[in-house]
């Protein structure tokens, strides 16, 4: 295993050498075929780099009472409630996730391991309102003790973003506002994804798996990656066909129409790509044999360049062409209700930027360029740059989008148009009455991060709870009044407001424990939000950085 992943000829006799010889394979995997197509697929830049973390492991392979698993707390694929995944016992992580071992629903955890079964369900639920979102969870069980080893915003499909974003929106003492979740999937909402009908279909079910992405698709059999890149780049439209899916398949499916494995879960490979991706998927078809150039599925031999139809809703898989009736997701039209309610633009130009659960490109780009004249530079996830670069306005450097002269330009004249809205005088009061709220805002963070330790300031290392918790308290207070602030100005720019959702979302995830959002520059922190919106404040009132500096107000 050692020699297969590092790529050496043997195993080092020494265990820190083997340690530098595995994170060093880790760096090289950045330059890879299969990580280059994915980059490529997901408008990721090439001059990035990675980053390795190394930590210790737990094992899930000690027996019957130890598994791993990876748990989604909503359906990924249908939007469903209620906890969704897979668990292998005695196992590793990398056996769940491969697609090459048949995997058990979580179900299972209830039969062998109750008690592990019952903490794992009440974090779960947990994180999802800390998170206000689907959270993808993995897990192992070493010795019926339950490890959590990551939580991430999941990725889902079109359709179970819609579902998702009305049902934690419904419910009523859910961390998720109405306006939120349309601004949420505001992209998806110009075209809202198609759903089966049920069918005037004549044909018949040949074979059925796992529905794990939904949709239907009709496309030519390709049993390798190059065949499915051959076909597409002919523009036949073409199903990748395996026993299951691995990084080095992933050239096949950026350019496949739908995928096919007979092996794997709804958090195996093949299915987590694909719902990114938002094409359709079919997995653990158990009867489905994949061969060079030929499958067997339902008792039918297939040879490549055939066509199937699969459906990656209902988990059928039939010969040739079939027709479906189609009709859009019923959660479109309720949310987009609500955005006319609420007067929220929806598609390219509504919503706002997006966070690590939202749909990408849904800010305006008049509000990207105002971002980009305020903060400089934006990471390439942080925007869907596509039109402004296609018009010269931002441009890739160092792996950040920042303006060009033509994009200064345009974000000088925003601005000109802001201030002549809101009015000179106007603009320069608000910012003179923010300088008090701003001095109160240092002062809290500086406690965070200092401390007094018998007259002598010292790193807050954290360990006093009641400290930190007050220090929470003043910020919480500081927000209260800046909210009263911001609503003696009702003429002002209406962009304002989207600092307080900002701020606000920082503060409940610092006070729900995750105390990054406190000051740290690598989320969307409090302290982060708030020096932007300071910034936008000295813009508007004509003033610059280094005046309020010399003022002594910055």
């Amino acid at each position: 295993m050692f020699t297969k992943t590092v790529g050496s000829s043997a195993v080092p006799p020494d265990p820190w050498r083997q340690l530098r010889e595995g994170v060093e394979a880790v760096f090289r995997s950045w330059k890879s075929e299969r990580a280059r197509a994915y980059r490529s697929r997901e408008g990721i830049p090439d001059d990035l780099g990675t980053a390795v973390t190394v930590q210790a492991m737990v094992f899930g392979n000690l027996g019957m009472d130890s598994a791993s698993g990876v748990l989604f707390t909503r359906n990924p694929a249908t939007g469903e409630p209620g906890v969704y995944g897979d668990v292998l016992f005695s196992s590793q992580g990398e056996d769940v996730v491969a697609g090459g071992h048949q995997t058990e629903r979580l179900d299972a955890l209830d039969q062998r391991l109750p008690v592990v079964a019952r903490e794992l369900r009440q974090h779960a639920a947990s994180l999802e309102r800390h998170f206000a979102d689907l959270c993808d969870i993995e897990f192992t069980i070493e010795r019926a003790k339950l490890w959590l080893l990551q939580v991430r915003v999941g990725k889902r499909s079109p359709r179970a973003a819609l579902r998702i974003a009305v049902d934690m929106a419904e419910e009523a003492d859910f961390p998720l506002s109405r306006a939120d979740a349309v601004k949420r999937v505001a992209a998806l909402l110009e075209h809202p994804p198609l759903v089966s009908a049920g069918s005037a279909r004549d044909a018949v079910a040949i074979e059925t798996g796992l529905g794990a992405s939904p949709g239907v698709a009709t496309g030519e059999i390709a049993t390798s990656p190059e065949g499915a890149v051959a076909a597409a780049v002919a523009g036949r439209p073409v199903i990748l066909v395996r026993s299951e899916t691995s990084p080095d398949d992933v050239r096949g499916m950026a350019r496949a129409a739908a995928v096919l494995t007979s092996r794997g879960g709804l958090a195996s490979h093949a299915a987590v790509v694909a719902r990114g991706w938002g094409i359709p998927a079919v997995v653990g078809v158990e009867g489905l044999r994949v061969d060079d150039g030929w499958i067997d599925v339902g008792g039918h031999v297939l040879k490549e360049g055939e066509l199937i139809t699969i459906d990656g809703g209902t988990g059928e898989i039939f010969v040739g062409a079939v027709a479906d009736d189609s009709t859009v997701a019923p959660e479109a039209a309720i949310l987009l209700g609500w955005a006319k309610e609420l007067g929220i633009e929806t598609g390219a130009g509504g919503g706002e930027r997006a966070s690590p659960g939202e749909t990408p490109g849904t800010a305006s780009l008049d509000d990207v360029i105002r971002d980009l004249l305020i903060k400089g530079t934006a990471s390439p996830d942080a925007l869907a740059p596509g039109n402004l670069a296609h018009r010269g306005l931002i441009e890739l450097h160092d792996g950040s989008y920042r303006l060009t002269m033509e994009g200064k330009k345009k974000g000088r004249e925003l601005l000109a148009e802001d201030q002549a809205r809101w009015g000179e005088a106007r603009a320069q009061a608000a910012l003179d009455g923010f300088h008090a709220l701003d001095l109160r805002m240092k002062d809290a963070v500086t406690a965070w991060q200092l401390r007094d330790n018998g007259g002598t300031r010292v790193l807050n290392d954290h360990s006093d709870t009641a400290y930190d918790a007050d220090v929470l308290r003043r910020i919480a207070e500081v927000h209260e009044d800046v909210r009263e602030w911001m609503s003696s100005m009702p003429e002002a720019p209406r962009r304002l407001g989207r600092y307080l959702e900002r701020l606000a979302r920082a503060l409940a995830s610092a006070r729900g424990g995750d105390h990054r959002f406190v000051a740290s520059p690598r989320v969307d922190s409090y302290h982060g939000v708030w020096f932007e919106l300071h910034e936008e404040l000295i813009l508007l009132a004509g003033r610059t950085r280094s005046e309020e500096a010399a003022a002594g107000r910055a």
